[in-house]
């Protein structure tokens, strides 16, 4: 994805980044990131370590996070790239369809696709030219959050803007993806990136209906 001037976004003495700041927007958007990064690609030995070294806390997300580090901390980059092969690639097809596409419509490059490229336009973001794979996987849709969480395309975007992102092309389906995840029969570190998908989402969930 590239930077955006289209998005609506707020200055930052308004309530939303004073709420931003507040409640711990960074931590949301390194979640959304960590995920975008384990879900976009196998995991080299250089993030994997990365992963091993990240802080937990006392907080469900914490808790999960811990789990995630401790898994990492132990797992072999050749086992994870295995891993991420049987549940995503495969010979024909991985054990998951991670694209949003297929768990709302039963199939890839359906109108929920249709969908996202045109709210993404009208953000003003793009798909990067060397990327082949559809908008609407779960690594890219969480990409996208995160950069409207940290003003990666431009400054925060506005809450309204988060919750309707959020509402349309990740909380409808993505939480199902990450409970699927959780209980793949070839996942094992993948269950513990499952099982903070699934927590984080449901938590998101709650949040903006909170806020609205």
């Amino acid at each position: 994805m590239i930077p955006s001037n289209n998005i609506a976004t707020v200055e930052p003495s308004s309530e939303d980044v004073v709420h931003a700041a507040a409640t711990g927007e960074t931590a949301r958007a390194g979640t959304y990131r960590l995920l975008a990064l384990l879900l976009g690609d196998n995991p080299g030995k250089d993030v994997l370590d990365i992963v091993a070294g990240l802080p937990y806390s006392d907080t469900p997300i914490g808790q999960n996070i811990g789990e995630l580090a401790a898994r990492a901390q132990r797992v072999t980059p050749a086992a994870v790239a295995r891993e991420y092969h049987n549940l995503f690639v495969g010979l024909g097809g991985g054990e998951l369809i991670p694209y949003g596409s297929y768990y709302l419509s039963g199939f890839l490059h359906e109108k929920p696709l249709a969908r996202l490229r045109a709210d993404l336009r009208k953000l003003g973001i793009e798909r990067d030219s060397r990327v082949g794979e559809p908008e609407d996987g779960i690594a890219s849709v969480c990409e996208v959050m995160s950069g409207l969480i940290a003003g990666d395309f431009g400054i925060p975007a506005d809450l309204s803007i988060q919750k309707d992102f959020f509402s349309k092309h990740l909380g409808s389906w993505g939480t199902q993806f990450f409970i699927d995840l959780e209980s793949a029969e070839s996942a094992d570190f993948y269950r513990t990136v499952g099982a903070l998908g699934r927590v984080f989402l449901r938590l998101e969930l709650e949040a903006f209906s909170i806020e609205f």
